[in-house]
């Protein structure tokens, strides 16, 4: 009888492209995807460990499977598994504990190892064992390059992510990351090339580039290859019709890159751009190599060759030894700036960071308060933006369409539209005339007249709700 596996992915874009891959390698084993994690024979939990609270969350939707399926085989694997297998293998219900170091063996390992009637002869690769779970984890620092687990596949997305680049060699106080992604190591473009080809095959239209420390691409590489450069040959393949970057470290975005987004009309005209601070003290104790004047004139330099761009930063509160005068030059800095979007999130403590022995510590209180500060801001930021967009042309592409008929897009600016009063397919590229907006978005209606089938544009009136 055929086997049925699902996967269930925590965190960063660079996990979500492990988590499709991981799907593609299961299925080259002739295990059969299943629509929910409630029946599968397998259950693979993709985890993260950037906080403390994305650790508990897995832990949670580990002893929820085994409640809820308790025949399941349990497989956890990601970067909590990497951090702390032992810890993951005591857990009720887990068979094994896969780290990021094993993780492109993962597919054989479980299909050969843990599946009843299984065809394929049994693994020994096994390195330890744990209340009887089998732990597949050593050193990531062993690994030298950036291992494929799976031709590239969309992972059930519209906008497949591919995974260009993945471990870090900067060594930000706060950050546990480096020691479970190992070093910075990127795929040679020539593979690259090779990955985007395969899903331009299966009809993708839009690529979004990711990794860990993505502007340090091809730094490892005899070559020296530049991020820019690979964009650069990516946007000669014809099929392609949008190429979107994920974060990328404020010193590594080039204005070579900055006039990529500016001038290609296959970039999708999109920033994010790590920012963590406001108040250069705190940037010091991060460990953040530039200064906030650098980040306030960087992203200005954006929004004068990117008008309409959004420009989204990541920002931490309650960092050890936070001032309201830290925070205030925070608050400053993001207020002036041209951001259309901001990623919140309290400082957590890691074990074995650098950060984790600072002094003193921020309150949780003070922090949840500083928080929402920032939040007001990015919501207002937002509000404003989408409000300067009325009147004007936007390229989207439709994701899915909900029970209502309505159409779900996202813009190469990086906002929500609604599309109504007519049906177009996912994946096509439209051309929106943007007159209103919703909550948290924008909305729009078809022109009968103007659909299109195939890759080829569609017009579409955006208007009030």
């Amino acid at each position: 009888m055929e086997k049925t596996f699902n996967i269930i992915n925590f965190g960063c874009r660079a996990t979500q492209a492990d988590g499709a891959a991981i799907e593609q390698a299961l299925q080259h084993f002739h295990l059969r995807k299943s629509e929910g994690w409630q029946r599968s024979d397998v259950v693979v939990i993709n985890t993260c460990t950037v906080t403390n609270t994305a650790d508990v969350e897995a832990r949670q939707m580990i002893r929820r499977v085994h409640r809820e399926n308790p025949e399941a085989r349990i497989v956890v694997t990601g970067c909590y598994a990497q951090r702390a297998p032992e810890e993951i293998a005591r857990i009720e219900g887990v068979t094994c504990v896969i780290g990021n170091s094993h993780k492109e063996q993962l597919a054989p390992l479980v299909a050969k190892n843990y599946l009843a009637d299984s065809p394929f002869p049994i693994l020994s690769d096994k390195r330890a064992a744990v209340e009887g779970a089998d732990v597949f984890c050593s050193s990531i620092f062993e690994s030298r390059q950036l291992r494929v687990i799976a031709d590239a596949s969309g992972g059930g997305r519209t906008r497949p992510v591919l995974k260009v680049q993945d471990g870090c060699s900067y060594r930000c106080s706060y950050c546990i990351i480096p020691s479970v992604r190992g070093d910075s190591r990127s795929l040679p473009s020539a593979e690259v090339i090779r990955q985007a080809r395969l899903l331009l095959d299966q009809g993708f239209r839009e690529i979004t580039l990711t990794g860990i420390h993505l502007g340090g691409y091809g730094r490892d590489s005899s070559q020296k290859e530049t991020l820019s450069q690979l964009a650069q040959q990516l946007l000669k393949e014809e099929r392609l019709e949008r190429l979107r970057l994920s974060s990328i470290e404020p010193l590594e975005y080039t204005d070579k890159l900055i006039d990529l987004v500016a001038e290609s009309p296959k970039m999708a005209k999109h920033f994010h751009v790590p920012l963590q601070s406001g108040s250069d003290r705190i940037l010091r104790l991060m460990r953040r190599p530039y200064l906030a004047e650098y980040y306030a004139d960087l992203v200005a330099r954006m929004r004068r060759r990117v008008p309409d761009a959004a420009i989204g930063a990541d920002v931490m509160v309650g960092f050890p030894t936070e001032t309201d005068e830290d925070h205030a030059n925070t608050v400053q800095l993001l207020d002036a700036a041209p951001m259309t979007y901001l990623h919140v999130f309290p400082y957590s403590h890691r074990p074995g960071t650098a950060s984790a022995n600072l002094k003193p510590e921020v309150h949780g209180r003070i922090a949840q308060q500083r928080g929402k500060e920032l939040r007001d801001i990015s919501a207002r930021k937002n509000l404003e933006f989408r409000s300067s967009i009325v009147g004007k042309e936007l390229s989207v592409i439709t994701l899915d369409h909900d029970p209502g008929e309505h159409a779900q897009a996202l813009s190469t600016n990086y906002l929500k539209v609604e599309i109504c009063k007519g049906r177009v397919e996912a994946n096509r590229v439209v051309s929106a005339e943007i007159t209103g907006l919703t909550a948290e978005g924008l909305v729009g209606d078809i022109r009968p007249r103007n659909q299109i089938s195939g890759a080829q544009e569609v017009h579409v009136l955006v208007g009030a709700r």
